[in-house]
């Protein structure tokens, strides 16, 4: 099992940083465009624990699609999606917000096993995940604001 944790410092209130999660819709905003990501779930979609999202998306030029599941709905603390369809053998990741002077701080944990192994994860997984974390930590700077001392890319 693989893991990946990375902690963004966001200059606004909880509520407001949550809410912007909430929206699925805002997924897109925060995905490579290479990855070519489309939600097909019908917008807006009522985020709850059990909502099933489906989106398609193209890993190196192989079109995949992917359902996840919200498992964990705490508002605005905490939600967690796993897939329940798609390219991992496992993926679980948890997006926590926590209220820190200046604003909310936004966690991502996840956890995640590839088909194929170690191998396979060194190679092209790990760098892709990699890859697009960074572009998610880049995204959330440009649309809320430049980081804050703290705060810690993938």
């Amino acid at each position: 099992m693989h893991e990946l944790k990375t902690e963004q410092m966001i200059a606004r209130p909880l509520d407001e940083v949550f809410a912007f999660f909430a929206d699925a819709s805002n997924l897109s905003r925060l995905t490579p465009p290479w990855l070519d990501f489309q939600i097909l779930t019908e917008t807006p979609i009522p985020m709850e624990e059990g909502r099933l999202i489906d989106y398609r998306l193209k890993v190196h030029g192989i079109p995949l699609r992917w359902q996840s599941e919200i498992t964990t709905w705490d508002p605005p603390h905490r939600f967690v999606d796993e897939q329940r369809k798609g390219p991992y053998k496992v993926w679980h990741h948890t997006h926590r917000f926590e209220e820190a002077a200046g604003g909310t701080r936004v966690i991502d944990e996840v956890r995640y096993e590839v088909p194929g192994g170690a191998l396979i994860h060194k190679l092209i997984v790990g760098r892709d995940i990699d890859k697009i974390f960074r572009y998610r930590f880049q995204a959330l700077e440009e649309l809320f604001g430049g980081a804050e001392s703290g705060t810690k890319s993938p």
